[in-house]
C-alpha cells in the first residue's frame, strides 16, 4: 500500500481545516494577560502575545474589528478576555487567536489605578533622581523586607553569601500579597529604620499583577520614600514594573539582581585592594629611591664635604659690604665738607650788608622805567588822551561827525563833540 506524501504546505492546511471544524475553536472565549502590543503603521492591524503565569499565544486584531468593537486601546499588562477563533496561519505554520472583541477582565481596572498614581507621585516629585540617595559600594549591613519563605528571600541569601560573605543580613518578615500585605510591608520598613542598616532590599518573587499590587500601594510608595536608607525595589521578573520600583532608590529586575546590586564581590574588592597595595607599594619604594638619589647628590657637595666655606663665603661678603659703606660714608662727608666751605667764604655770609645794596639799586632802576610808562606824566608834560564811550580814540578815523569825545588833560578833562 503506497503511503501519501504530504507537502509542508499542505500539512499546515489541513491543520488549519481541522480547527476550523472544531466550533470549540470557532467562538472561543481566551482570558489572559496582553504583551508586546504592536500596531502595523501601513496595515493597522494590531499584533499581541496573550500570556498567563506558564503559557502564551500568539493573537492578532484586524483592522476592522477593531473599528468596530474596540472601545479602548489595549496596553501592555491588561488584563483581557478575549473573543475569536484559533486558526493556523498556513504560511508559517503557526497558530494565533484572531480577535473579534476585547474586553477588560477586572484586573483592567488595577492597570488604570496603576497608572492614575504613577502620575500622581511622578506629579508630586517622588520619581525624581535628585531625592534618590546613594547605594554604599561595601555595606556592612543590609535589611530584607519580604516573605520568609520562598525563592525571592532565598535567592537574596545565597547570592549576598556568595558574593560578600563580611555583610550580616537581617531579614524582616512581611507578607507579600493579598489585602493586609501594604500594611504589613509599611510597618516593617519602618521598623526597619531601628537598626543600623547600609541598605534595605524591599520585594518579592514574580506574579500575577494582583499578586504584585502590595507594592503599587500608594502607603507603600510614600514609606519608600520616606525611608532613611537607601532603598533597591526587587519585585516580580524583569518585565514586571511596580510603583515601587519608581520610588526607590534603586530599581532592580529580580531579587537576585537585588543582592547583586547590594554588594560587590569579595574577590574583585581583594583582587582591587591588591593593585592598590601593589600600586601604593611601588609609589613608596620610588619615592624613596627618588629621595636617596637626592640625598647622595646633596652629600658629595663641596658644602657638606666642607662647611666653614659657607662662613667665609658670607665673611667675604660682608667685608665687601662694609668697605662700600666706609667709602659712602667718608665720599659723603668730604662732599658736605666742600659744600660747607663755598657757603662760609661766600659774600652773603661775610658782608650781607652788599645784598641789600644791590636789592637797592635793583628796585631803583625798575621804579625808574615805571616812572617813564607812567601816562600821566605824559599829561604833564601837555599832552592830553581823547576817550570816546570810555574808550581811547588813538586814530582820527575811530571818531565820525557826531560823536562825543572826552578829552583829558593834566588839569581837568573837557567834553566836545566832533561837527
Amino acid at each position: 500500500m503506497n503511503e501519501k506524501t504530504y507537502t509542508v504546505s499542505e500539512i499546515n492546511s489541513l491543520i488549519n481545516r481541522k480547527l476550523k471544524m472544531d466550533p470549540n475553536f470557532k467562538n472561543i472565549l481566551v482570558k489572559g494577560e496582553i504583551s508586546n502590543f504592536k500596531t502595523n503603521a501601513f496595515s493597522g492591524h494590531s499584533y499581541f502575545t496573550l500570556k498567563d503565569e506558564n503559557s502564551q499565544i500568539d493573537a492578532v486584531m484586524f483592522k476592522g474589528m477593531k473599528d468596530r468593537f474596540l472601545e479602548f486601546e489595549p496596553e501592555d499588562g491588561m488584563k483581557v478576555i478575549i473573543k475569536g477563533k484559533i486558526e493556523v496561519y498556513v504560511k508559517n505554520g503557526k497558530y494565533q487567536l484572531y480577535a473579534t472583541k476585547i474586553t477588560e477582565d477586572g484586573v483592567g481596572n488595577l492597570h488604570v489605578a496603576f497608572e492614575q498614581l504613577k502620575k500622581k507621585l511622578k506629579k508630586e516629585g517622588l520619581f525624581d533622581d535628585s531625592h534618590k540617595k546613594e547605594i554604599p559600594k561595601y555595606p556592612k549591613h543590609i535589611g530584607v523586607v519580604t516573605a520568609s519563605t520562598g525563592a525571592a528571600i532565598k535567592d537574596i541569601i545565597t547570592t549576598i553569601k556568595r558574593r560578600y560573605p563580611i555583610c550580616k543580613i537581617l531579614i524582616f518578615p512581611t507578607l507579600v500579597q493579598g489585602d493586609q500585605a501594604a500594611a504589613k510591608i509599611v510597618k516593617q520598613i519602618k521598623y526597619a529604620q531601628n537598626y543600623d542598616l547600609d541598605t534595605l532590599i524591599i520585594g518579592r518573587g514574580g506574579g500575577s499583577i494582583e499578586d504584585l499590587w502590595p507594592f503599587n500601594e500608594e502607603i507603600v510608595a510614600r514609606e519608600i520614600y520616606d525611608c532613611k536608607i537607601p532603598v533597591i525595589s526587587a519585585v516580580g521578573h524583569e518585565v514586571d514594573f511596580t510603583i515601587s520600583d519608581f520610588v526607590a532608590d534603586k530599581r532592580a529586575p529580580t531579587p537576585t539582581a537585588a543582592a547583586e546590586l547590594a554588594v560587590p564581590k569579595l574577590s574583585e574588592v581583594n583582587f582591587r585592594l591588591d593593585t592598590l597595595k601593589s600600586k601604593l607599594t611601588k609609589n613608596i619604594n620610588d619615592n624613596i629611591s627618588e629621595k636617596r638619589l637626592i640625598l647622595n647628590h646633596i652629600s658629595k657637595k663641596q658644602v657638606l664635604k666642607n662647611p666653614e666655606e659657607i662662613y667665609s663665603i658670607k665673611g667675604m661678603h660682608l667685608d665687601n659690604l662694609i668697605n662700600k659703606l666706609n667709602y659712602a660714608s667718608k665720599n659723603t662727608i668730604s662732599q658736605n665738607r666742600n659744600k660747607l666751605f663755598k657757603l662760609e667764604n661766600s659774600i652773603v655770609l661775610k658782608n650781607p650788608s652788599e645784598i641789600t645794596k644791590h636789592k637797592r639799586e635793583a628796585y631803583l632802576r625798575n621804579f625808574e622805567k615805571l616812572e617813564i610808562l607812567n601816562p600821566l606824566l605824559t599829561l604833564k608834560r601837555g599832552y592830553s588822551i581823547t576817550k570816546s564811550n570810555d574808550k581811547i580814540v588813538s586814530s582820527a578815523k575811530d571818531v565820525k561827525s557826531g560823536d562825543e569825545l572826552d578829552i583829558e588833560f593834566d588839569d581837568g578833562t573837557v567834553n566836545t563833540k566832533v561837527i
